[in-house]
């Protein structure tokens, strides 16, 4: 059965990755809430997109550079880039909100650096990921916090860089982990859709995440053989969304939870 998950909070609604949008998620009953995390200069775990607080707050600069007390200063804009009363909140803030309930979370970990964290190569007949830069110690961080707030089993941690992923398995050898792949990985490394879920599985990774244009019924078919979780991101429209729960994707990520959790048939 395809579940839904909101995309940072639901970022077509609310502030993206703000307590706000959280909240209206779990009031949404939505199945997951993922969500993306990046590290200050003093080492705290912080619920951001960017490397940097320029695009969604009021303030500038890369968030690897701050303390999380400037971080936390930081006014978040909303959908239609009016500032809002909303705050950037720390790690620790997120998961607090979501402990009380059923709600699963998907927590991608992001990198210094913008962009994907990672790009592929075409070396002679093999597809070959570069990995990008890291926080140092973010793992370890991050999967501290999971287990002190009781979340580690509803988490699956997620990210681009095949390196985090090992980390991840190296702490928690049975924690799950789900790779991510954008389409252009695909066309960089000369790939079909569906070498996609082998990367996933080469990284040890539990799940597949892919860009959802990726999906067709012969990746559907390849995470079902390679006995991955297949998840999807992020798809807003309708249509898209009814097209892939046909195909039988296990995770439908969107920044529309209200119109995912109607496709799915469980809007009141």
């Amino acid at each position: 059965m395809t579940r839904f998950a909101a995309h940072r909070g639901g970022a077509a609604l609310w502030p993206e990755n703000s307590l706000l949008a959280f909240r209206q998620a779990l009031a949404l009953e939505s199945d997951l809430v993922e969500f993306d995390v990046h590290q200050t200069a003093d080492g705290a775990l912080v619920v951001i997109h960017d490397p940097t607080l320029d695009r969604t707050t009021d303030t500038t600069g890369p968030v690897a550079a701050r303390s999380v007390a400037e971080v936390g200063r930081a006014r978040l804009k909303g959908p239609d880039g009016a500032l809002t009363l909303e705050r950037v909140p720390t790690l620790e803030d997120v998961l607090a909100l979501v402990a009380p309930s059923r709600t699963g979370l998907l927590v991608e970990v992001k990198g210094p650096v913008a962009g994907f964290g990672v790009r592929y190569e075409r070396r002679g007949r093999r597809s070959t990921a570069v990995p990008g830069a890291r926080y140092e110690g973010l793992e370890a961080r991050l999967v501290a916090s999971l287990r002190r707030a009781g979340l580690l089993t509803r988490s699956t941690i997620m990210a681009f860089n095949p390196d985090v992923v090992t980390a991840i398995r190296a702490l928690v050898p049975g924690q799950r982990t789900a790779l991510l792949v954008a389409a252009r990985h695909v066309r960089q490394a000369g790939a079909r859709p569906e070498n996609a879920v082998d990367w996933a599985s080469a990284a040890g990774a539990t799940d597949a995440g892919l860009q959802y244009t990726l999906v067709n019924d012969a990746v559907v078919k390849a995470a079902r053989a390679a006995g991955l979780l297949l998840g999807v991101w992020t798809v807003n429209a309708e249509p898209a969304m009814r097209r892939l729960v046909e195909l039988g994707v296990d995770v439908l990520t969107s920044d529309r939870p209200d119109v995912a959790r109607r496709v799915l048939g469980r809007a009141p």
